[in-house]
């Protein structure tokens, strides 16, 4: 059996170096944090280690980091998620590489699970690449890109803590992160037999530490961590 190991990079400098442990790397591509330089040096490594490259895309909202609720048109909503996968495929064919599946980031992820226009505008978005979307098992954003044929992958967190009903807690509320190591570990090797890519945050604390953890305790758990792409 096995399973991917994901982490959102190009935030920061700071986790790049998560990209020596993950098999697949979200890079930011600009529109709530990092930026072109990031961007190149986040796909550069990851050809180097030979690390699946997805686009993360989320609202142009820098100040909030992408994690604010925002009501964009269906227009605007897949114009600016095509301006940032456009951007980042140009990096990574520069680098050698291409864009092997996308991500939504922060609030967007969360919006899709339930919000059935803008997660139909979030499948419009991607549709023309053929790419595979993460998200959520009940996302509304994979049921409608299953039913538009587009490819899924069903994604778990090892760093988040989840309500009874499969949704993230919300960052606000205490214990929405998981900072203990022994608590995400145990949480990567439960959810690892329902979905297909695991997840660890760059900007959880100690996350390089975290995710090496997580990878030793898939590994000792039998699974075999491999990219999905």
């Amino acid at each position: 059996m096995q399973v991917d190991l994901n982490a959102d990079v190009a935030e920061s400098p700071d986790d790049l170096a998560l990209l020596d442990v993950v098999t697949s790397a979200n890079v930011c591509c600009g529109a709530y944090a990092g930026g072109v330089e990031l961007m190149v040096e986040a796909c550069t490594r990851a050809v180097e280690r030979g690390v699946v490259i997805g686009a993360q895309v989320g609202y142009p909202d820098p100040e909030g980091f992408g994690r604010r609720a925002m009501d964009p048109s269906d227009d605007e909503l897949v114009e600016t998620l095509r301006e940032q996968i456009d951007l980042l495929a140009e990096i990574a064919d520069a680098a050698g590489a291409r864009v092997a599946y996308v991500k939504p980031h922060g609030a967007l992820y969360n919006t899709v699970v339930a919000d059935e226009r803008q997660a139909r505008a979030v499948v419009e978005a991607v549709a023309p690449y053929g790419i595979p979307l993460l998200g959520l098992p009940d996302a509304a954003s994979l049921r409608i890109a299953t039913e538009e044929g587009l490819p899924v992958v069903v994604e778990g967190f090892a760093d988040r803590a989840y309500r009874a009903d499969g949704t993230l807690v919300p960052r606000s509320e205490p214990g929405a992160v998981h900072v203990d190591v022994a608590t995400a570990v145990a949480q990567a090797v439960r959810l690892s037999s329902h979905v297909d890519s695991l997840c660890v945050h760059g900007d959880t604390p100690d996350a390089l530490a975290l995710a090496h953890a997580v990878r030793d305790g898939l590994q000792q758990a039998g699974l075999t961590v491999q990219a999905f792409a």
